[in-house]
C-alpha cells in the first residue's frame, strides 16, 4: 500500500502539474490587456465594418462627433504651458499630504520608513477633447469636459522593513473620462465664484447599441456618433511594478484592479456624488442659507435695576441673531415691574449655527425720549444641542468687553428656554415630533412642533426681462405679497432688464399648500414737475402647491400684462 501510495502521489502530482500550465497559460492569453491582444493594423476608412467602427468611435475627440461640444486648443496650449510648474505643485502637495498618513505606519508592522524615492507627473498634460457649456437657471455656470490623459508618470514608493528595502513603481498613466465642473455660486467677490464642485459622469458601454440601430446612411451615422460621443465609457490604466517586476502581468490580476477601482472611482466621484473644494470663505460675499429655526421663549427676569421716578422700571426684551440685518424681535412691555415674566415665544432664522449668537438686551420703556438701557447678554447657538430644549440662567451686563468696569454693578438676571430646529433636508436623519414641553410655570414652550407643518418660505427674486413703461426710463422693482405680507426690492434705475437677486423669508406654521403668492414688477418715473409715478409692468401669481411638494422650483415665468416681459424667480420650502 505504501508503494502504490507513493506512485499515485507521484501521478496525481504530474497531472496537477500539467493542468496547471494548460489553465495558466489560458488565463495568461484571455486576461491580458487589450492593447496588446492584437497589432497595429492600417485600413481605409470604407473598408471598416459597422462592428470595428463602433469600436474606434470612443477614439475621437468629442468636437468630433458631437456640434454641441467646442474645440479648445487654446485651452490645450495653455495647460501644456503651465504643466512643468503644476507637476511641481501638485507633487509637493500630495507629498505633504502622504506625510501624516506615512506617519501612522513608521513602526508598525516592523516598517522602519516610508518615503517616496522619485514622484512626477511627467512630461505630458492631460488634453481637453471637447467642451460644453450646459444651460443652467441656477446661480451658477456648469462645464461638461471630455478629458484624456497618457502620460509618463513616474511614481516610486520605498518601504523599509526591517534589513529589507521594497520599492513600488506606478507608471504610464492612462486615463479618460467625462468631467463635469461646476462653478458655484457667483459672488461679488474674485474669482467671483465660492466653490468649485467636480464629478464624472456616469456613461455606458458601446456594447449597449446593437448594429441594428445603424444604417449605412450619413444622417443615422450622425446619430449614431451623438449616442456614443454622449456616452464613453470612463477609464484608467496604469502599470504597477514591485521590485522590478510587473505585477500587472499576472493572470486575472489586470482585470481584478481595473474592476476595483471603476467601483471606488464610482462611489466617490460619480454623479451625483461630488469632489468640493472651496475657494472662498462661505462668509465672504456668497450669502448663507438658512438651516433651522431658533425657537426661544424669554421667560421672566430677575431683580432688575430700578430706572423710573418711583424705584420701578417698565422693561421689554429685543432679541437679535449676529449676521442679520433683519429688525430685531420684541416683548411686550411689563408696566412697573422689577421681576417681570413675559412667557413670550419667538422664531429665528438660523443661517450659521456654528458661528451665531443670539442677543438679549433689555431696556425700561420712556414714553418721551430714548428708552433707558438696563443690560444684555449672548448665547452662542454653538452650545444648543439640535431637537432639545435648553434652560439659561443668565446675569446682566452692561457690555460683553471683559474689562468694562460697569459690568460689576448687579443688574439683575434674565431666564430663557432655547431649542434649535434644524431644516429636514439639512438633517436627514431626523423625522418626527419634537416634544420641547417645560416643566415651569410656562410649560407650554411651543406646544408640539410637528415636522409636517411648519417651515420657512424663501422667495428669492432674480432678475426681469424685456420689462417696458408707457414711457422709457423707468426703474422698475419688484413686490412680493403673501398673506397680506407685502415686500418690495430695491429698484434698479432706468433699464428694461433689472437684476435684483434678492432673496425673502416667511415663516410660517403651516405649509402653504393652497396659497398663491402674487409677484408684481413696477416702474418709477419722474415726471417733469418732479413728481414720482408709478406703472405696474406685469404679474404673475404662483400656486405654492408644486414649491411645497417638490421643496423647490427655479423658473422663469411670462408676466401677465406686459408684452414680453419675464421674470427669474427662486422658491424654496424647507421643513422643520
Amino acid at each position: 500500500m505504501g508503494i502504490l501510495g507513493s506512485l499515485l502521489g507521484v501521478v496525481g502530482f504530474g497531472i496537477g502539474i500539467l493542468i496547471g500550465l494548460f489553465l495558466g497559460f489560458f488565463m495568461f492569453i484571455y486576461f491580458r490587456p487589450r492593447d496588446v491582444k492584437k497589432e497595429r493594423v492600417m485600413k481605409s476608412l470604407n473598408s471598416i465594418d459597422w462592428n470595428s467602427m463602433l469600436d474606434l468611435v470612443p477614439e475621437l475627440p468629442l468636437w468630433v462627433m458631437n456640434p454641441d461640444y467646442e474645440r479648445v486648443d487654446w485651452l490645450n496650449k495653455f495647460i501644456i504651458d503651465m504643466w512643468p510648474y503644476f507637476d511641481k505643485a501638485a507633487c509637493g502637495i500630495i507629498k505633504s499630504s502622504m506625510e501624516d498618513i506615512f506617519a501612522e505606519y513608521i513602526g508598525k508592522y516592523q516598517i522602519n520608513s516610508i518615503c517616496f524615492q522619485r514622484l512626477t507627473l511627467g512630461d505630458f498634460p492631460p488634453t481637453i477633447h471637447g467642451l460644453k457649456i450646459q444651460d443652467s437657471k441656477e446661480n451658477e455656470l456648469v462645464l461638461d469636459l471630455s478629458l484624456r490623459w497618457a502620460g509618463n508618470a513616474d511614481i516610486v514608493l520605498a518601504i523599509k522593513l526591517l534589513c529589507l528595502q521594497l520599492t513600488g513603481q506606478l507608471v504610464d498613466i492612462q486615463a479618460s473620462a467625462a468631467v463635469r465642473i461646476v462653478l458655484r455660486p457667483f459672488v461679488p467677490t474674485f474669482p467671483c465664484f465660492s466653490s468649485i464642485a467636480v464629478s464624472l459622469m456616469e456613461k455606458v458601454n458601446n456594447s449597449n447599441i446593437s448594429d441594428s440601430q445603424f444604417l449605412i446612411s450619413s444622417e443615422e451615422l450622425l446619430h449614431s456618433l451623438d449616442i456614443l460621443s454622449a456616452r464613453l465609457q470612463p477609464k484608467i490604466d496604469f502599470g504597477l511594478r514591485v521590485m522590478g517586476g510587473d505585477i500587472m502581468s499576472i493572470p486575472g490580476l489586470y482585470q481584478l484592479v481595473q474592476e476595483v477601482i471603476a467601483k471606488q472611482v464610482a462611489k466617490l466621484y460619480l454623479w451625483p456624488q461630488t469632489y468640493d473644494l472651496d475657494i472662498l470663505d462661505s462668509s465672504i460675499g456668497a450669502a448663507k442659507k438658512p438651516v433651522g429655526i431658533l425657537h426661544v421663549k424669554v421667560v421672566r427676569a430677575h431683580k432688575l435695576l430700578k430706572m423710573d421716578f418711583l424705584g420701578a422700571s417698565d422693561p421689554y426684551v429685543k432679541l437679535s441673531l449676529t449676521g442679520e440685518r433683519l429688525p430685531s424681535k420684541k416683548t411686550s412691555v411689563v408696566m412697573n415691574s422689577l421681576n417681570p415674566v413675559w412667557c413670550e415665544d419667538f422664531k429665528l432664522i438660523v443661517k450659521d449655527p456654528e458661528s451665531q449668537v443670539l442677543q438679549l438686551q433689555l431696556y425700561d420703556w420712556e414714553k418721551v425720549g430714548a428708552h433707558d438701557y438696563l443690560g444684555m447678554q449672548v448665547v452662542p447657538l454653538n452650545q444648543l444641542i439640535p431637537y432639545e430644549k435648553q434652560e439659561f440662567t443668565l446675569d446682566l451686563l452692561h457690555s460683553m468687553h471683559p474689562n468694562d468696569p460697569r459690568n460689576k454693578k448687579p443688574r439683575g438676571s434674565i431666564i430663557v428656554e432655547m431649542a434649535f430646529v434644524p431644516f429636514l433636508e439639512d438633517s436627514p436623519k431626523y423625522s418626527g415630533r419634537i416634544d420641547v414641553a417645560g416643566n415651569g410655570s410656562c410649560n407650554n414652550f411651543h406646544g408640539n412642533i410637528s415636522v409636517s407643518g411648519s417651515g420657512l418660505l424663501l422667495v428669492a427674486v432674480i432678475e426681469a426681462k424685456d420689462v417696458e413703461g408707457k414711457k422709457n426710463h423707468v426703474s422698475p422693482y419688484a413686490t412680493i405679497l403673501f398673506r397680506g405680507d407685502k415686500k418690495k426690492t430695491k429698484s434698479i434705475k432706468k433699464t428694461r432688464n433689472p437684476v435684483w437677486n434678492e432673496e425673502f423669508q416667511f415663516l410660517l406654521d403651516e405649509a402653504p399648500v393652497k396659497d398663491k403668492i402674487h409677484i408684481e414688477v413696477i416702474g418709477k418715473r419722474r415726471q417733469r414737475l418732479g413728481f414720482m409715478t408709478k406703472e405696474s409692468l406685469g404679474y404673475v401669481d404662483i400656486n405654492l402647491a408644486d414649491v411645497v411638494y417638490n421643496g423647490h422650483i427655479n423658473e422663469k415665468y411670462n408676466l401677465i400684462n406686459s408684452r414680453d416681459g419675464i421674470i427669474h424667480l427662486d422658491i424654496r420650502w424647507k421643513v422643520i
